[in-house]
């Protein structure tokens, strides 16, 4: 059997605003309750499994000060894909940069002959979505 990365756990101060943030602003089915975990199901078959900081397993995603720690986290997409996402952005009035470091505001990249954004989650992890992957030497 090939490796392939079955699911990854987004740990978050409020598990069901997150869930609820990520599935409007992805368009993402409804989330499944497993555990302490509110499971969101991805098209190829990788779940993000958003858990809330008061039960993050062995400090599982905090700081040591209990805080979230923040991560990244891209999502490929296709180009309508891509559009009914950035629209949802923009209704929200969500902050938006074309960049990781958040130096180009308001601003989609074109990266790879894709188009790329980058948005923060209430916990403040990067959400990064995008047209096409990276080109790695």
């Amino acid at each position: 059997m090939a490796i392939r990365l079955n699911h990854t756990i987004l740990t978050a101060h409020d598990r069901d605003a997150t869930a609820a943030f990520l599935i409007d602003i992805l368009g993402l089915q409804p989330s499944r309750r497993y555990g302490p975990f509110l499971v969101l199901q991805l098209s190829n078959d990788i779940s993000l499994d958003v858990l809330g900081s008061e039960h993050a397993i062995g400090g599982a995603g905090l700081g040591a000060d209990g805080t979230v720690t923040p991560q990244h986290y891209a999502f490929l997409v296709d180009d309508p894909e891509f559009d009914a996402i950035l629209a949802r952005i923009k209704d929200r009035g969500l902050p938006f940069w074309g960049d990781p470091f958040h130096r180009h505001a308001g601003v989609t990249n074109t990266w790879y002959g894709g188009r790329g954004v980058y948005i923060d989650d209430p916990n403040g992890h990067s959400i990064e979505v995008m047209t096409a992957p990276y080109e790695l030497d």
